[in-house]
């Protein structure tokens, strides 16, 4: 963002407090002090200082991962002079210090790999306290029939405004952003072809750290060098935004809760600090839409079958569409999703042999074998992995009780649930697993801001099929 505004400074630690305190600002009801919308505002900021201990500790643990002092301040003072000239004798940082004062405050702190491994592990275990509470949360939330209308302290007019400035800023780093990801290396080198790496193995490498989804989509996100990348990264999130609004607007009848619960996904530190991360976004653009489609079974299934094509995870919430879908529309959504998951399947016999066999192709798109995994990245790196299993087993049975409970579904529950499920992830997903909020922080605030839906089921919200069943 200095790129485009002159001077401007600002880190990841100053946008969590700023942040923070607009949403209490706008969002915070002080005539209901003890409301469920305020323990879900804290929740939510809360996620906030496990995200930085997760982020500074990573840098502590891998410095090559972040631009040195020099290199950055160098760089910063050839854009704005051209040359080393008045700038070269003050060298600023982002966060203001000068070079040796942060020399001298990593040499008390003591930046060694142990206490970043040991900064990162406590980042981790928060995220899944904070992610606990929220599954719980979720969970219950079908039964919480009283949903009084809390409107924002921010009227329509001026959330508007905060969206649209909060999309322009966001949208700005991402046009302006330098990756220092050190696993795109080879793909940067290599010109606009990602396949041309397959001397030194580093697509492969970056496959089996990247865990289960499809090969391709992992290969382009690891790396934000490309056009491509950058306006894929944009159009997700305008993806996500206007789909939050529709549904306030055209499920929630509320078109000024539409507004306040996409502001409040632009708001958060999360989505500042992984803007530029596809893997993150796009799924997320995917569930929310298929969320605004629930209407129409057939274009529901595509996109959750493209969600479960890029990431995997989304397999486990057919139980629960299937069931929403039960009385009405489980065929057009069943036949959508599988051909949506066939057309990817066949697809991978055209990719090149630098991501693999089809075999290994299949198998890493569609999570097998991904219990036994030993390329581990995150919390359970540091976790004896008898330990990750049980987990998995306990998701597993979660999801499978979707087919069941709650017994009458709507959308609520179907909102609610679906942020539930793919939350759960979370807890077992061996490659940073608790980071990737994105793929649940839509749906869950949605579930937050959303009135009473037990009128939207399938039998009265959806019309009858190619196929009119009879009792």
């Amino acid at each position: 963002m200095q790129d485009i505004l002159y001077e401007f400074q600002m880190n990841a630690t100053t946008w969590v407090y700023l942040s923070s305190l607009i949403m209490v600002g706008v969002y915070f009801k002080f005539r209901r002090f003890w409301s469920v919308r305020n323990l879900d505002l804290v929740g939510l900021i809360l996620l906030s200082p496990g995200l930085l201990m997760v982020t500074h500790g990573r840098e502590m643990k891998d410095p090559a991962a972040k631009p040195s002092v020099d290199s950055e301040a160098q760089a910063q003072e050839t854009a704005q002079t051209g040359e080393t000239g008045e700038f070269g004798n003050k060298r600023l940082l982002l966060d203001g210090n000068p070079p040796q004062k942060n020399r001298d405050v990593v040499e008390k702190t003591g930046n060694k790999p142990e206490v970043g491994r040991q900064l990162e592990q406590r980042g981790y275990l928060w995220l899944f306290v904070v992610g606990g509470f929220f599954l719980l949360r979720m969970l219950i939330d079908s039964a919480m029939v009283r949903r009084p209308l809390l409107e924002p302290n921010l009227s329509a007019s001026g959330l508007t405004f905060t969206c649209a400035a909060m999309l322009v800023f966001l949208m700005s780093n991402v046009i302006t952003y330098q990756s220092t990801n050190t696993e795109g290396v080879a793909l940067a080198k290599s010109g606009e072809n990602p396949h041309v790496s397959q001397e030194n193995g580093d697509i492969r490498e970056i496959l089996k750290q990247r865990g289960p989804g499809y090969p391709l989509f992992h290969v382009f996100s690891s790396e934000l060098s490309a056009p491509f990348n950058r306006a894929t990264a944009i159009l997700a999130h305008l993806a996500v935004v206007l789909g939050m609004v529709l549904i306030g607007y055209r499920h929630f009848d509320n078109t000024h809760t539409g507004i306040a619960a996409a502001t409040l996904y632009l708001l958060l530190p999360y989505t500042a600090n992984f803007t530029s991360r596809i893997d993150h976004v796009v799924p997320a653009a995917l569930l929310v839409w298929a969320i605004q489609a629930y209407r129409r079974p057939a274009l529901a299934g595509i996109f959750v079958g493209l969600a479960a094509g890029l990431i995997w995870c989304p397999l486990f919430l057919l139980p629960l569409w299937c069931s929403f879908y039960w009385r009405r529309g489980l065929l057009r959504f069943s036949l959508a999703v599988l051909v949506v998951l066939g057309i990817v399947a066949a697809s991978l016999a055209f990719m090149p042999s630098s991501l693999g066999s089809y075999k290994d192709q299949f198998c890493q798109t569609f999570g097998v074998w991904h219990v036994h995994t030993r390329d581990i990245h995150g919390f359970w790196e540091e976790v004896p992995s008898q330990f990750r299993w049980p987990v998995m087993a306990a998701f597993v049975a979660m999801c499978g009780s979707m087919v069941l409970w709650p017994a009458q579904k709507n959308l609520g529950s179907l909102l609610a649930c679906s942020a539930a499920i793919m939350l759960g992830s979370q807890f077992w997903k061996a490659y940073e697993g608790g980071t990737f909020m994105a793929w649940y922080i839509p749906l869950l605030i949605l579930t937050v801001f959303r009135p009473n839906l037990e009128d939207r089921v399938a039998l009265s919200a959806i019309s009858e099929g190619w196929v009119k069943w009879r009792k």
